[in-house]
């Protein structure tokens, strides 16, 4: 019981500690959508503060511990990418990450100390690398899920996109339009078109702005969506027809894909076949005959 209340309090405790220091983007996206509704206060807004948000007090706690850290600049880059590409954009995120991976360790020894009582050391060291790496590992998982929204919402943007641009619009317009619809359904999809629509709007051309959104994903899928619309651009093709090649390929790949995972199904269901249903049907037909000759055997064994 004290193992489950343990347990329980570790994975409630990592859950919100992420939660609470990087879970507010609403007001980011809330502002671009300013900016690309052409509002100045909004630009000064993002421009004064440098897109920090406002936090929490215990945000401000952790973004306080991981400032007074040490930090080198390459691990800062490769860590503000992640985070990114996780949708967390705030100035502040790499300060909060390197204050989540200090506190959590400490909340989990002191758990330990108060919980368990430990009298070998080997339990502190194992809450202490439990407690450095789980918020690794959450960031992981967090990009990974954005990237596989992203790789699904994306044939939706490309369609909406050759729907406006066929209508009539210019790419950018039709850009702004297809983010703008999209806000529902694919959320995460919208918020990086938003981007790059604020982007343009900031004075960066076509071609720089798409490949930062291929940088800040890093999605194969976006990647070749954008190597292909620089392309068009480049050599004056028609961006419609482009678009709509680039969507119907993405199409057939995703059923590809799903075809794939669908053929390796009866591989994957043999371990389960045969470490739980098969002794299942044996005990059932066996079972009845196994007890009748455990009857009869002594019977013949007397006689």
């Amino acid at each position: 019981m004290v193992l489950a209340i343990v347990v329980f309090v570790i994975l409630f405790g990592a859950v919100a500690a992420i939660g609470l220091a990087l879970g507010a983007r609403n007001q980011m996206s809330k502002r671009v959508e300013d900016v690309v509704a052409g509002t100045p206060q909004a630009l000064e807004l993002d421009l004064s503060r440098g897109g920090r948000t406002a936090g929490s007090p215990f945000t401000s706690l952790l973004e306080r511990v991981g400032t007074s850290l040490p930090q080198a600049q390459k691990n800062n880059a490769t860590l503000r990418q992640q985070l990114i590409r996780a949708g967390y954009r705030e100035q502040n995120a790499v300060s909060i990450m390197y204050g989540i991976k200090i506190v959590f360790p400490v909340f989990l020894l002191l758990l330990v100390t108060f919980a368990w009582h430990p009298s070998s050391p080997l339990p502190y060291i194992a809450a202490a690398g439990l407690g450095y790496l789980l918020p690794d590992y959450g960031l992981q998982r967090l990009i990974h899920n954005r990237q596989k929204k992203i790789r699904k919402g994306l044939p939706d943007a490309l369609d909406l996109l050759v729907i406006c641009v066929e209508a009539g619009l210019s790419l950018d317009q039709a850009l702004a339009r297809t983010s703008k619809e999209l806000g529902v359904s694919h959320p995460e999809v919208s918020d990086e078109l938003n981007l790059v629509v604020l982007e343009q709007a900031a004075g960066a051309g076509r071609g720089e702005a798409w490949k930062h959104l291929a940088e800040r994903t890093g999605v194969d899928s976006v990647r070749h969506l954008v190597t292909t619309i620089v392309q068009a651009e480049q050599f004056g093709t028609s961006i419609a027809k482009t678009l709509r090649v680039h969507s119907e390929t993405m199409r057939l790949k995703r059923k590809q894909l799903l075809e794939e995972e669908a053929a390796k199904t009866s591989v994957k269901l043999v371990f389960p076949l045969v470490l739980f249903i098969f002794p299942s049907i044996l005990l059932v037909t066996l079972g009845p005959a196994l007890i009748q000759i455990y009857k009869v055997l002594p019977t013949l064994v007397h006689h």
